[in-house]
């Protein structure tokens, strides 16, 4: 249960972190000045995909978190097209590249942390013998109503249990999902600077 809070935490942290490298990228571009707009606007256009694409309109259908590697790939070719004037430019610029390649990075560790870590043959055969370890403690167990209630209330924390282990270790699934409200505010952030 721990192992699976841990990867569920770390994905949620992640995506609070690639949340916040969006926001300055921004606002390293606006620095940098309105022949950053192209850049910016890319920018905003990729995290409104990745925003859709971690909230699915469908509630029972998973997120598609494969990066879109020609979004990520236009923004970081738009960011060294960039031609500095300046010392601060330069500056800006390598932070932006710096930025966008770890926002890549991010992105790919958390394509990668989507995947299942469970396996479904030991999920079916740890599910096995729990099955058989609770018909043994009926043949056994005195057959009164405490006796009865004990076991149903155990099922059923086993089951909760493996409910709960299942659904953090699918971070972008399920019931328990990472909700989108960071990406979506970084978006509405990058919408309200790119109409100012």
């Amino acid at each position: 249960m721990d192992a699976a809070k841990s990867s569920y935490d770390n994905a949620r942290n992640q995506v609070i972190e690639m949340a916040a490298k969006v926001a300055f990228l921004d606002r390293v571009l606006t620095g940098y000045g309105p022949e950053a707009g192209d850049v910016r606007n890319l920018l905003r256009e990729a995290i409104e995909e990745t925003a859709h694409r971690m909230q699915p309109l469908k509630a029972n259908t998973g997120s598609k978190l494969a990066p879109n590697t020609q979004a990520g790939n236009a923004i970081y070719v738009a960011i060294q097209r960039l031609t500095p004037n300046d010392e601060m430019q330069r500056n800006l610029k390598a932070q932006a590249t710096t930025l966008a390649l770890e926002l890549g990075h991010l992105r790919t560790l958390l394509v990668a942390e989507s995947i299942s870590s469970i396996s479904k043959p030991l999920l079916i055969v740890v599910s096995f013998w729990l099955v058989i370890i609770f018909l043994s403690f009926t043949l056994i167990a005195p057959r009164n109503a405490t006796a009865t209630f004990a076991l149903i209330v155990s099922a059923v924390a086993v089951a909760t249990a493996i409910f709960l282990i299942l659904e953090l270790d699918r971070p972008f699934n399920g019931l328990l999902r990472i909700p989108s409200e960071r990406i979506l505010n970084v978006l509405s952030q990058l919408q309200n600077q790119s109409n100012k």
